[in-house]
């Protein structure tokens, strides 16, 4: 088989709230712009529509974006609700809330408790949907995460939002999201670049308890929004070449042996990268590639 003709089904599924989805997904920061926000050239918009559909024709069935991916001239969330809707029955669109930027781009405060119910309408508005499949609350650096998940869980409630989320997140905001309501899934930084027992802890605790873990920038690396690194290193390119595969395959496959909860959202505007990253499901690493790239991460500053 060639990168074209796997599935998104090679990567295996995880039921996610009340849905089955591949556990390999798609995140949409990337269908803006050369690099998130507005740190990168927009996007084409013909290109971008044609890579939701063509994810959705590979099979990917689990879309992470936000209101506030945008770019000068491109929206994540219209970009999707364009291309996908009527969206089919089986697609899971996760949003974030909690962060906020205005319409030239600069980060705002963050919302308050009271104000999610606009950050939450915005994304239903800008989706074309009545309801949300998964809300993740964005943490802002705040201590307690308690009222603003509650506000959230009132609005799941009265029927806005089917499951609740949480990200960027310590392992003690967990338990105390989970005080509150339920928490289907966790989304946090985590790749071979970011060595970080919290995180590890975390990550722990998810797997005993049956948690989702959706990580983000575990193909950029220490790029993060600006984009994926290509400083890879000789261990991940040697590992690449054994498998004839690229190393943003390598990292993703590695990413998803983190245990059967992991979920990847890679996201790009490229068609070409699009299939390589679906690809990368069908990705076997053995025992002893798994520990060297284990070790690699351990010793990553």
């Amino acid at each position: 088989m060639t990168s074209e003709t796997i599935t998104a089904a090679a990567a295996g599924t995880w039921t996610l709230g009340d849905m089955s989805v591949h556990r390999m997904g798609f995140g949409a920061m990337r269908l803006t712009g050369s690099a998130a926000f507005h740190e990168g050239t927009p996007s084409d918009r013909d290109r971008s529509i044609a890579v939701l559909r063509r994810a959705v024709e590979l099979g990917v069935d689990h879309i992470d974006t936000a209101a506030f991916y945008f770019s000068s001239l491109r929206s994540a969330n219209e970009l999707i609700n364009s291309a996908l809707a009527p969206y089919p029955d089986d697609l899971l669109i996760a949003v974030k809330v909690g962060p906020f930027r205005d319409y030239s781009g600069e980060w705002g405060t963050s919302a308050r408790p009271e104000d999610l119910r606009a950050h939450v309408e915005e994304n239903l508005r800008q989706l074309g949907r009545d309801h949300l499949d998964l809300v993740y609350l964005r943490r802002m650096r705040q201590e307690s995460i308690a009222e603003h998940f509650g506000a959230l869980a009132e609005l799941r409630d009265a029927g806005l939002i089917r499951h609740l989320a949480i990200s960027g997140v310590e392992l003690r905001h967990l338990a105390e999201a989970q005080a509150i309501a339920p928490v289907v899934s966790v989304q946090n930084k985590y790749g071979l670049d970011f060595p970080d027992p919290e995180t590890d802890a975390l990550l722990a605790a998810c797997r005993e308890q049956g948690i989702a873990f959706v990580p983000f920038f575990a193909i950029a690396g220490k790029g993060g929004s600006r984009g994926p690194s290509h400083a890879h290193d000789d261990e991940v390119r040697a590992i690449a070449r054994a498998h004839g595969a690229t190393p943003a395959q390598v990292r993703l496959a590695w990413t998803l042996r983190q245990g059967p909860q992991m979920l990847a959202i890679p996201g790009t505007g490229n068609p070409g990268h699009l299939a390589e990253n679906v690809a990368a499901g069908a990705l076997r690493l053995t025992d002893e590639e798994a520990a060297r790239l284990d070790a690699l991460r351990r010793r990553t500053d």
